[in-house]
């Protein structure tokens, strides 16, 4: 076996001077977690303040020579990766640091910049990330995950829900005090919570008597200086190191102590290191004229080391205190200087070249670096670094005055290409926000881009404007606002470069209130000359020529929607072209293109009932979406997957995918269906409690908006099997067959139509024999309810054979469905069942099933009691939501829900009565 590599360490620790003080239990945590690396892959995370030791404990627990990698069979590799503290994260930046660290190929020098092109290289989507880490045993070390990027998160959450089956350990290090609410960080962490394979290390402030122990023989006072750091390791540390010195009135001054040999000049150096939040690269040291003894005599402070990553800080307290010390419009200056280098070096490290840029002061160079900066990330799949680069890019730019300049002459010219330039960000801006699920915002954008078309007389731009705004407007569920958006850019394009794409988005809201033949009619007019005129009978070879041409991902999105418009309408061949445009679409990194296919396929394959097929799309949809940092297109696919759940019975599943969209507020067009989830889940286990009428009213809401049969048919289902549970009648059921005679007209409704036919049914209010139903639901409308029930089986729907068993004349097979809506948890629906059996004078039935055991006797959800819990505990809905990791809404009615189930009326009555209750 090769000997482990130590990784690259940006900086030393306080252990070099003091050891690890206090520090037994959580190492031998750590060191038991490494050894146990050949069994199963774990996640650790290490938290605590700045200057904690959490990098001496993990050093120590990952050491190739004493620590546990020495100590286990396999002597693993480590990796490790360190999060920056730039102004907006280095997209994937602490993953390409780790991968940065495998074998360099021959003739690659060992520089950061060098191992971090390697590191990138490496990245090509989570799956090949996945396989890098895992090819032998691996701790993978990422620290200060405070500063962490949202692309790495998603990176390390594709990895953290398969690592059980991986030789990997996960150690994660940050500052839990400040990951709050809104934290990129948060998700993985709830991942991580959810994890068996899970441990977390908490490092707390040294006691007096350990700073007395450190500060033994230096005669400085330990109450003292345990109450000026609050036990802090690394300051106590650097009292330690000058024991000479007076006690600093600050730990600012601590650290500076180490400077006092140095001259001005040498210090104004050890400032400029500092202005590098991440390591100086070697190669920039002459260009900056540090020379080899300056070099030394800096070092000769303790402060800085030397390792891969270039010279950095041996912490990163030791580097903002020194940067501190900068007196007045010092900074920029030093910024400028580092900035200037790294030009002259020609780095392409957009992010850095931003950080320093708007440090610096340089308007210009700032919105030059960090529009190319949102290119990388775009390209990258880190579509919330762009959001970021783009409005600081756009910070920079005056806004152009095209009036104002309209005299003519030189300024006027530099006036419109001002406002061309804001307008085309503006545009990228709304995109990227768009992508990630921030639609009002992209609203915003886009209205402001809009603007300015119109003042530069841009009817193209113009049209592309409305183009957006229409995209958006449908996911915000506006429908209304959307078509009068999307006929407005068909309209204003004419004649321009954008009119196909125009009529291709306004096809694809045709398409989705399945308007086919208005679909079919708009996709022929947006068809490019040479593309042939019915895919469906067109050779493959020309279909294909026509897509590669000019890559144009207008072209791809005609193709998509045709795709799917001929899928609907029962040509089979729809659903094989949908996954090749899928694939067309993200080979040339046209995410938005490309994640929309797989959303449309799944949500037709679901309705459809072809649920393994749905299956096989979501697996391999929702890891891209992750991966490329696609949230608007997670939202959506989740939802679906929590609507497969439930069709499939899986309860817990569903309610965990809808809840987890919803807490995260997801786009509204997105949480139709998961709020129909959560009501139906909670209405059939237990019972119609007020989240159910909650979810059921906005679903509603939002499915009238958006005015598709499809969602509209669903909520009308869900409020009628509501009314059979509970007994309530609900007047919007009076609108069920104009919604269903609507429907009777469109394709690819007869599942939904049938669905909503069945339930009217059971209330005694069976419509006229409708022509167009699924075969379960026609057999069940036509009184086969046992051959309606093995269909149902057939197809992998347990609830739904079970309830056509229910309403059949065979007594026995009733009865067996009654025991089995209880095997499911199903409560409320099999008390219902029950009371129906009961009532048609059926007799021995077996006894309910008990729900409060030794172990749960408050009959509470595996949510509820961790949420009851905390209560009990004291904690606020606020403090709830930053430890569960859902908003404090969501909070909000779990409490709720807890109280009406344990007929509480207060949060003080729950902790009052924890132990009785089994949730102490």
């Amino acid at each position: 076996m090769v000997e482990i590599d130590p990784p690259n360490r940006p900086h030393d620790t306080y252990a070099a001077v003091m050891g690890l003080f206090e520090r037994e239990p959580e190492l031998a945590i750590l060191l038991a977690e490494v050894q146990r690396i050949d069994e199963v892959g774990r996640v650790v995370t290490v938290t605590g303040d700045a200057g904690a030791g959490k990098t001496s404990l993990i050093r120590a627990a990952t050491d190739p020579d004493r620590g546990g990698l020495a100590q286990t069979g396999t002597r693993p590799r480590l990796l490790s990766g360190l999060c920056d503290p730039l102004t907006t994260p280095r997209p994937l930046g602490p993953i390409a640091d780790a991968l940065g660290e495998l074998e360099p190929p021959a003739g690659v020098g060992a520089s950061q910049t060098a191992r971090r092109q390697i590191g990138v290289a490496a990245i090509d989507g989570e799956a090949r990330f996945v396989e890098a880490v895992a090819a032998r045993p691996t701790v993978l070390v990422i620290e200060d995950a405070q500063w962490i990027d949202a692309a790495s998160v998603e990176m390390l959450r594709y990895l953290v829900r398969r690592i059980d089956a991986l030789p990997v350990l996960l150690v994660i290090s940050y500052r839990d005090t400040v990951v709050g609410v809104g934290h990129p960080l948060l998700p993985l962490l709830g991942d991580i919570a959810r994890l068996d394979t899970a441990s977390s290390i908490a490092l707390r402030p040294l006691s007096l008597a350990s700073v007395a122990a450190v500060l033994d023989g230096t005669g400085v006072d330990p109450g003292h200086a345990h109450e000026l750091t609050g036990g802090n390791p690394f300051y106590v540390g650097e009292i330690a190191r000058h024991p000479e010195q007076e006690l600093p009135a600050t730990i600012r001054d601590a650290v500076l102590a180490s400077t006092t040999g140095l001259d001005a000049s040498e210090l104004e150096t050890l400032q400029l290191i500092a202005t590098a939040p991440d390591a100086l690269d070697d190669r920039l040291l002459p260009t900056l004229g540090i020379d080899l003894p300056l070099l030394r005599r800096l070092e000769a402070t303790g402060l800085i080391v030397r390792a891969r990553r270039g010279i950095a800080f041996r912490h990163e307290l030791a580097r903002l205190a020194v940067l501190d010390s900068v007196g007045p419009g010092g900074a920029s200056l030093l910024h400028r200087r580092l900035l200037a280098a790294l030009e002259a070096f020609g780095s392409h490290d957009y992010a850095v070249l931003t950080h320093h840029a708007e440090a610096a002061g340089d308007d210009h160079r700032t919105q030059r670096y960090a529009a190319l900066a949102a290119d990388v990330a775009t390209r990258t799949g880190s579509h919330c670094e762009a959001v970021a680069f783009l409005e600081l890019a756009l910070a920079q730019l005056n806004d152009g005055d095209v009036e104002a300049g309209a005299t003519g002459g030189a300024g006027a010219a530099l006036d419109l290409t001002e406002t061309r330039e804001r307008a085309d960000m503006l545009e990228r801006l709304s995109t990227e926000q768009y992508m990630v699920s921030r639609l009002p915002e992209s609203i915003t954008s886009i209205d402001a881009a809009l603007r300015l078309r119109e003042r530069l007389g841009d009817q193209g731009g113009a049209a592309a404007a409305h183009d957006r705004r229409a995209v958006v407007e449908y996911y915000s569920a506006r429908r209304q606002a959307a078509e009068h958006h999307a006929e407005l850019a068909v309209a204003a394009a004419d004649g321009t470069p954008n009119a196909a794409s125009a009529r291709a988005t306004l096809a694809y809201l045709a398409y989705r209130r399945l308007d086919l033949a208005a679909a079919r009619a708009i996709l022929l007019e947006a068809r490019p000359a040479r593309a042939p005129a019915d895919p469906r009978a067109a050779g493959q070879r020309v279909v294909d020529d026509w897509l590669g041409f000019d890559d144009d991902p207008t072209a791809i999105r005609i193709a998509i929607t045709e795709a799917a418009v001929d899928l609907v309408d029962g040509e089979p061949s729809g659903r094989p072209r949908l996954l090749l445009r899928a694939a067309q679409a993200l080979d040339r990194s046209l995410d938005e293109v490309g994640t929309t296919a797989f959303s449309n396929l799944v949500a037709i394959d679901i309705e459809e009932r072809r649920f393994r097929e749905a299956e096989d799309v979501l697996a391999q949809s929702i890891p891209v979406t992750i991966a490329r940092e696609i949230p608007i297109c997670y939202q959506w696919q989740t939802g679906m997957r929590a609507r497969l759940h439930l069709l499939r019975g899986h309860w817990a599943a569903s309610a965990e995918d809808a809840a987890a969209i919803l807490d995260e507020g997801s786009a509204p067009l997105a949480s139709v269906w998961p709020h129909l989830v959560l009501a139906l889940v909670a209405l059939r286990t237990s019972g119609d409690d007020p989240t159910v009428a909650e979810h059921l009213d906005t679903a509603w809401g939002l499915a009238l908006e958006l005015g598709e049969s499809l969602m509209i048919l669903g909520t009308l289902a869900a409020i009628a099997e509501r009314s059979w549970v509970g007994g309530a009648d609900d007047t919007r059921l009076q609108e069920s067959t104009a919604h269903m005679a609507v429907a009777a007209s469109l394709p690819g409704t007869e599942w939904a139509i049938g669905e909503l036919a069945v339930w009217l049914a059971r209330l005694g209010r069976a419509p006229e024999l409708l022509a167009r139903v699924a075969e379960p639901h026609r057999l069940e409308l036509a009184g086969a309810h046992a051959e309606a029930a093995a269909a149902w089986g057939a197809l992998g729907s347990p609830f739904e054979a079970s309830l056509a068993e229910l309403h059949g004349t065979n007594r026995d097979a009733a009865v067996g469905a009654l025991v089995r809506l209880e095997e499911m948890g199903l409560d409320a629906t099999a008390a219902r069942a029950r009371a129906l059996l009961a009532a048609a004078g059926v007799r021995g039935l077996p006894a309910p099933r008990r729900t409060s055991t030794k172990s749960n006797p408050s009959g509470l959800t595996n949510r509820q009691l961790d949420v009851a819990r905390l209560v009990a505990k004291g904690l606020t809905n606020a403090e709830l939501a930053t430890n569960l990791y859902i908003s404090p809404k969501t909070a909000d009615h779990h409490v709720s829900a807890i109280l009406a189930k344990l007929g509480l009326s207060s949060r003080r009555e729950i902790a009052r009565r924890a132990a009785e209750f089994g949730i102490d």
